[in-house]
């Protein structure tokens, strides 16, 4: 199966793998989706097995960029479509209205999953806030804070335990004003568990008083994320979930696209899609910072992909990376938001933060998205605070997962309706149907950490 017509190599349906349309000399570059994946390095004969054995990355050190804007795809268009959504006071919308517990250190991680498991309430444990410093600890803030925040929380309670660097006097500054928040140190009275479990109640009844309300479509805000990611995903899943993404994004709604070490080898792409020049220099800043922050670990840059990955039928990170910004169709790229911002633009925002999939889910919701359509051609159970549906690649998974799967992608090229299914599945999905995440109760948090630990 070919992707473009300038590829030298065709994707074998049964396995995900390459293999060379035509011979390709040791040195020549390895095409696919009409763009460069790599470098031969030996000859490969018609028919040949195209995978790390013969091909080896072509990117090394800083790049030198150039903007050449691309016209805009399309033009946005008003729509009289719809969802039931729970508006708050701040004039933003959630899709859920469930009563989290957000714990300012991870000393009362079992606190707050026991005031969980009597009350219904959601918890989402971390190890972060004591005995950090400076950015580092800021970061975690940012993060917990946003959640907090979140406009798919009817309610939240503050769990502290009131001797942490973030004690809940200073993470109060960090915090915006919203409606039903209380908050609660554990050291500050005698029986916590009852005190908590009191005030989850009083928090609760205030968050059945809000109901749901035809919402504008513009209001819609997606995450974009894939993980455990194979040779399919650049030819079925990712490329679905674009077209959804630009479908979305055309009737004024919002996505936001992730993980910056997966965009290496792509990223001219994205630049050359920038809304303006200033957007554009956003982007280069974007890639080389993360490039900075790996070579001052002492990391190569292009270290990638995972073992599953090429297991898949991934061989490089051009490869890799070639098909994961495909989740983010063709939509002009307006904005570029650093890690614990929130999305404040419509159309497509491009986010800071790395590849890994707890801590890149974690700050997809962090950035204020309803939902995240998570792409897979491995499999993975992981679902953030927010509906995290799984599309897979290849329907094996599909039919071997189904209790992970929400979404079988598979049929991308040949069902042209697809794009239109997926589409309806997530507004069933913004009018409360549960993802599978939901359904298993698999709603994890991780934090990005960079820095000192006491």
């Amino acid at each position: 199966m070919l992707i473009n017509e300038k590829d030298n190599v065709e994707i074998n349906l049964a396995d995900g793998h390459k293999y060379a349309r035509n011979d390709i000399k040791c040195g020549e570059f390895v095409i696919k989706y009409g763009e460069i994946i790599g470098v031969a390095q030996k000859d490969i004969e018609k028919g040949q097995h195209v995978h790390s054995h013969n091909l080896k990355t072509n990117l090394k050190g800083k790049v030198e960029y150039a903007y050449s804007p691309v016209p805009k795809p399309y033009e946005i268009q008003n729509s009289d479509m719809t969802f039931m959504g729970y508006p708050r006071k701040n004039g933003d919308v959630g899709i859920r209205n469930d009563v989290w517990i957000i714990n300012t250190v991870g000393c009362v991680n079992k606190t707050a999953e026991k005031l969980a498991s009597l009350t219904g309430a959601k918890c989402f444990p971390h190890p972060f806030g004591c005995s950090q410093l400076g950015d580092d600890q800021l970061v975690t803030q940012k993060i917990l804070s946003n959640l907090a925040m979140h406009p798919n929380c009817g309610g939240v309670l503050i769990l502290g335990l009131g001797c942490e660097n973030n004690n809940i006097e200073v993470f109060k500054k960090h915090l915006g004003d919203r409606e039903n928040i209380e908050f609660l140190n554990v050291q500050d009275c005698a029986d916590e568990i009852k005190q908590g479990v009191k005030v989850i109640k009083k928090l609760q009844k205030n968050a059945k008083k809000v109901k749901r309300v035809k919402t504008p479509i513009s209001k819609l805000k997606i995450g974009l994320k894939c993980g455990g990611s194979d040779g399919y995903s650049g030819i079925t899943a990712n490329p679905l979930v674009g077209e959804l993404c630009d479908k979305l994004i055309s009737i004024g709604g919002t996505a936001v696209l992730t993980e910056v070490p997966e965009m290496f080898g792509a990223e001219h792409i994205l630049m050359n899609r920038a809304e303006n020049e200033e957007v554009y220099e956003k982007i280069v800043s974007l890639i080389n910072n993360f490039k900075d922050y790996f070579e001052r670990h002492g990391q190569e840059i292009y270290e990638n992909p995972s073992p599953g990955n090429k297991a898949g039928g991934i061989t490089t990170l051009e490869e890799k990376s070639l098909g994961c910004i495909q989740k983010g169709g063709t939509s002009t790229v307006t904005d570029v938001l650093d890690y614990g911002d929130v999305v404040t633009k419509n159309g497509l925002s491009l986010l800071n933060g790395p590849g890994n999939d707890m801590v890149a889910v974690t700050n997809l919701a962090s950035s204020g998205v309803h939902l995240i359509l998570f792409t897979t051609g491995r499999g993975t159970p992981l679902g953030s605070v927010v509906p995290t549906i799984k599309i897979s690649t290849n329907k094996v998974l599909a039919d071997k997962k189904s209790n992970w799967i929400d979404f079988d992608g598979s049929s991308y090229g040949e069902d042209k309706t697809l794009c239109d299914k997926l589409f309806e599945f997530i507004l069933d999905t913004a009018n409360g149907k549960k993802a599978k995440n939901e359904i298993n109760g698999y709603e994890e948090i991780s934090i990005f950490k960079d820095g000192v630990t006491l």
